[in-house]
């Protein structure tokens, strides 16, 4: 029997029980990349990436993970620890870096949720439990007492969900040429509007939209009525968002569904006729557009 296959009747209880509550991990994906989202606030200072973050706020998200968890699956306050699940102490412990979760004294022999979440172009994320056994940690030497897992501890760590995709921030991944060319644009209208001619086939996330805008009003900007719907159209482009006849028209397009808040951009042209590829918009066909084609505007949206 392998270290990471002792038994342990309460991690078999808690797994049972965060499985049940999230049986994909998109739960869990989308409370992690809010935290982010939270500690980057883009809105109001234009951040999206984690090396722009001051090391308190680094320091930080580690408890806006565990508060954000407890909101979203409505855990039991922890008598010792953070959580109780199933009747059961469990401590969240946050770190970006895998094995860099740090146990206090007080944890240890308590089982640990660890996770672990690193924005970029390919983001992913881990949820894993382990109990912190005496003989699976690094007794560190700073003033806190405060330990890592060592190999055998890294070892034992149940893995829930690993190198998970987490939703990605568009802004990282498209060429650094592209996003200045977004951000330098003097006005939120127009670095919506650039945005998503840059960003066309990707998923943009409201939160996104809000960095790009820094505004209150930044959805709006997204809109038609004097949005980027309206003054895109005339350039072939459309923005998908999350209404049902948008995501008919994704998935015909070949396009990511938009979900909650999600927009996603493409360039369209007259398909003339149904055909692979092809979605109905307006009572015509249209196509995803190729770089020779003509630019002719875009139809009119469906807004249900």
């Amino acid at each position: 029997m392998s270290v990471g296959d002792v038994a342990d009747n309460e991690i078999d209880v808690v797994e049972s029980i965060l499985r049940s509550l999230d049986p994909m991990g998109t739960r869990t994906a989308r409370v992690l990349r809010s935290t982010i989202d939270q500690l980057y606030d883009g809105q109001h200072t234009g951040r999206f990436r984690w090396d722009q973050l001051y090391k308190t706020e680094k320091t930080h998200c580690g408890t806006l993970v565990e508060i954000n968890f407890q909101r979203e699956f409505r855990f039991d306050d922890g008598a010792a620890m953070d959580f109780q699940i199933g009747g059961i102490e469990v401590d969240c412990k946050y770190s970006q870096r895998i094995g860099g979760w740090m146990i206090p004294p007080e944890a240890r022999n308590h089982i640990c949720m660890v996770v672990s979440a690193t924005d970029g172009p390919d983001p992913i994320w881990s949820l894993g439990l382990v109990r912190t056994r005496n003989e699976w940690l690094n007794m560190g030497g700073n003033r806190d007492s405060k330990a890592t897992l060592n190999d055998r501890g890294r070892s034992a760590i149940r893995w829930l969900w690993k190198d998970a995709k987490l939703p990605p921030n568009v802004l990282l991944q498209m060429p650094d040429e592209a996003v200045k060319k977004i951000m330098e644009k003097p006005s939120g209208s127009k670095r919506i509007n650039e945005l998503f001619r840059l960003a066309q086939g990707r998923i943009v996330r409201r939160t996104i939209v809000a960095t790009v805008a820094q505004q209150e009003d930044y959805m709006k900007r997204v809109r038609a009525n004097g949005g980027a719907r309206t003054a895109l159209r005339k350039e072939g482009i459309i923005i998908l968002g999350q209404y049902d006849s948008h995501a008919k028209i994704a998935e015909a397009l070949n396009l990511p569904i938009p979900g909650p808040g999600d927009s996603v951009s493409i360039r369209v042209v007259p398909a003339g006729g149904r055909a692979p590829g092809a979605a109905e918009i307006s009572g015509s066909y249209w196509r995803a557009a190729d770089p020779s084609d003509p630019v002719i505007a875009a139809p009119d949206l469906p807004n249900v």
